[in-house]
Parts: C-alpha cells; structure tokens; sequence
C-alpha cells in the first residue's frame, strides 16, 4: 500500500527563489513546520528544522533564501544548505535538512507522505 500523496499548493504559489509555501507535518510524532519552495524549476521541500540547533530556519516569515538566492540560511546561527537536496553547505551544520518528496503535475505541487512524514491530524 503506497502513502497518502496531498495537495500542498498551487505551482505558481512557489517562486524561484521566493517565499516559501508553509504546511504542517507530523514527524517522529511532534507536529512540525515545513517549507516548500521553488529552486532551478524544481519544487523542493524541508523540515523548517535547522541541523545545527533544532528550530526553525527562516529570518522573516517564509523566506529561507540568502540574498544571492543560492542558499537556504538559518537566521539564527548561518548555517547554508543546499535548496536542492538539503546538503550541509557550510557554517555550523549537523547533516542536512530533513527533505520532504514532492511531485509537481496538472499546475499543483503535492507531498508525498511517509511512514515519519505524516498530515497533522486536528
């Protein structure tokens, strides 16, 4: 049986290199923020959960991206990733980013869920 695939937003919601799309997930059973966000084209996700410290990463509501729009940053302490994969691209990182799968059709980006990447359930 394959996870639940779900709506997250439509593909025009997400500019390249722009504010990002926030949802809710529930992860290792703590309901935590996400992002998504758009990078070369491609609809990319994370956990909004810095590896250095876990807390989350955007200096102004939704905005991950550092001024170059290379870099995803954590306004608290620096620390860069990669936006296409999550990869530790310097400062104090512990690993990378939690990536959350997304699929891109019809003009709609979704996420796919998994056995640690649940909906939050009100």
């Amino acid at each position: 049986m394959s996870e639940p695939v779900i709506a997250l937003c439509a593909s025009a919601d997400l500019q390249e290199g722009g504010l990002a799309v926030p949802f809710d997930v529930q992860y290792g059973g703590q309901t935590c923020r996400a992002f998504a966000i758009r990078y070369q084209g491609v609809a990319h996700a994370y956990l909004n959960r810095c590896t250095h410290v876990a807390m989350e990463m955007d200096y102004q509501p939704n905005r991950f991206f550092d001024d170059s729009g290379k870099w995803l940053l954590c306004a608290t302490h620096g620390a860069a990733y990669a936006p296409d994969t999550g990869s530790c691209a310097g400062g104090p990182c512990r690993g990378g980013l939690v990536k959350i799968p997304l699929s891109e059709s019809d003009s709609v980006v979704r996420w796919h869920t998994a056995y640690n990447l649940q909906p939050v359930v009100f």
